[in-house]
């Protein structure tokens, strides 16, 4: 895992799956970085995940996705 700074917030980029993603999660689509707002669950543990610009991406089971995620203050 790499700690980097992202618009001033340490981040972790991490691997996550339709298990593991959370709100706030940062993913890279399309060349622009979009924060997950909230999550749906499916059947089958698949998930779809509305980032705040609106956009759903729905993932599966077997999806593996790149995403940064903010470290929270200790």
């Amino acid at each position: 895992m790499s700690e980097r700074a992202l618009g001033g917030v340490l981040v972790s980029n991490i691997e996550i799956t339709a298990t593991t993603v959370q709100r706030g999660d940062i993913h890279q689509l399309g060349g622009q970085a979009c924060r997950v707002r909230d999550l749906f669950q499916l059947p089958q543990g698949a998930k779809q995940i509305l980032f705040e610009s609106g956009e759903l991406l729905t993932i599966h089971t077997r999806t593996r996705l790149v995403a940064a995620r903010p470290l929270r203050r200790r």
